[in-house]
């Protein structure tokens, strides 16, 4: 999972943003620990403690059955790899985020921080920047449910600014921050989801660059682009980490690269059903948000509820409930699918809804 951004030394702009009286004293005076990798990684190695007999999977070579996960797995790797499966890694794994670096467009690894998910990067954004039980942070709902929850546990205040729900808009609301930004001049964090979920919605880069250069808020703007690669290109928000000093960009390998262009299809089939309403959203993400209609024609929380449920319980098909979000009264929030799963999806919703 990268994380793109937060570069020192880095881009001077915007002018009225410094990143160290933001950091917590405590992070900034740590010494950061230093496994036995950082020094040497060749050689008779027996710094480490490691097993030095070697890893417990069997090697392909060997003509032994590992199973069929293993066997998925060990056929990616060289024997060599198979057999250096008992050593650390490296902790740095500058390979991989010279690539990551290549690809999104930024200078080099030193731009690109690896985590395990986005959830553990905001977790360690929060420890670094926000002092429990003291700061707080912004988020603009409906939104990913995890910066609220993360904060929770780290005992760090959330003040909320709703998107423009009106017309499946789910935009920022730009007056509404500002007002929020003069009067909470402290804020630690602003989390912004690019495209959003469960919206599936982008935010215009050009609204971006406005906040980064709002002199009222002079905290870190975190946008979450976790489903970037299903948006049109030239829309992803790394390009703005080569420009501006306050911002960070989450993405992940968890959900990029699968089969966005089932979407139209998708989205064309549920069209189709009576008792299906709107399409809201942008539809640049991977799934799709629907609204499911009652017997008078009104999104209804009640009928979204029993047609997810008959359908996970009886049906064989599972999808996700977003009725409770704000300005997603009655939907269903659908994954793009294989063409199959997609087509058996639409086919059960609507039989539900006859």
């Amino acid at each position: 999972m990268p994380i793109l951004g937060l570069k020192s030394p880095g881009p001077s702009n915007p002018a009225h943003f410094s990143l160290e009286p933001l950091i917590r004293p405590n992070i900034l005076a740590l010494q950061p620990y230093r496994c036995a990798r950082d020094d040497y990684s060749a050689g008779v190695l027996l710094d480490a403690n490691e097993n030095a007999i070697g890893p417990s999977l069997p090697s392909l070579a060997k003509n032994t059955d590992p199973g069929p996960i293993a066997a998925q797995t060990l056929s990616l790797l060289s024997d060599e790899e198979v057999a250096s499966l008992n050593r650390y890694p490296s902790p740095t794994h500058d390979d991989l985020k010279r690539s990551i670096a290549k690809f999104r467009g930024v200078p080099n690894e030193e731009w690109v921080f690896l985590g395990v998910g986005s959830d553990e990067v905001i977790d360690m954004l929060y420890r670094v920047l926000c002092v429990p039980g003291k700061d707080r942070v912004m988020t603009c709902p409906p939104t990913y449910g995890m910066y609220k929850v993360t904060a929770n546990v780290n005992d760090v205040g959330v003040l909320e600014v709703p998107l423009i729900t009106e017309d499946g808009a789910f935009q920022l609301d730009e007056k509404a921050m500002n007002d929020a930004f003069k009067a909470n001049p402290d804020l630690k964090m602003l989390f912004i989801c690019s495209p959003g979920n469960p919206t599936g919605t982008l935010i215009p880069l050009d609204v971006i660059k406005r906040v980064l250069e709002n002199p009222l808020f002079k905290g870190v703007v975190v946008v979450d682009e976790a489903y970037i690669d299903f948006a049109p290109e030239n829309n992803s928000a790394a390009s703005l980490v080569n420009e501006y000093a306050n911002v960070c960009v989450t993405q992940t390998l968890s959900k990029s690269f699968g089969l966005a262009a089932i979407r139209k299809a998708l989205v064309n089939a549920l069209s189709e059903i009576k008792g299906v309403g709107r399409i809201l959203g942008g539809n640049h993400a991977n799934f799709v948000l629907c609204e499911i209609l009652d017997e008078d024609g009104k999104p209804s929380n009640k009928k979204a509820v029993e047609v997810y449920k008959t359908m996970a319980e009886s049906r064989g098909v599972v999808v996700r409930f977003r009725g409770s979000e704000r300005g997603c009264e009655g939907c269903l929030r659908v994954t793009v699918g294989t063409e199959e799963e997609c087509r058996k999806a639409a086919q059960q919703i609507a039989a539900l809804l006859e």
